[in-house]
């Protein structure tokens, strides 16, 4: 069984380039094919095409391939699940860790 923190690693290591990120702020626009994502970045389609592979693999975009061209979205459950696991970070909870280790007050 992966724990909770070993789920959400990919998409937090995918979200740590500034063109992924910026890929997220695009897309939060709504669906678009490669094209028009590529117009908005400066890098080259294969770098376009290494970062997109990234987001889709972590699960945190949507990709559906129309005829020649492929069409992305953000996947709103999976942000939806990220941002829970992110404020349950730094929330405390009846089974924080430190609780094992009596270093702290919680």
């Amino acid at each position: 069984m992966k724990s909770k923190y070993e789920n959400n690693v990919k998409i937090i290591k995918a979200l740590s380039d500034t063109n992924r990120l910026k890929i997220i702020k695009i897309l939060s626009c709504g669906e678009m094919c490669a094209c028009d994502i590529l117009e908005n970045l400066s890098i080259t389609q294969p770098t376009l095409s290494h970062h997109m592979k990234m987001l889709t693999e972590c699960g945190i975009v949507n990709s559906r391939k129309e005829g020649l061209w492929n069409y992305y979205t953000i996947n709103k459950v999976n942000c939806d699940k990220l941002i829970d696991f992110l404020e349950n970070l730094i929330s405390y909870t009846d089974d924080c860790t430190c609780k094992e280790h009596k270093k702290c007050e919680c």
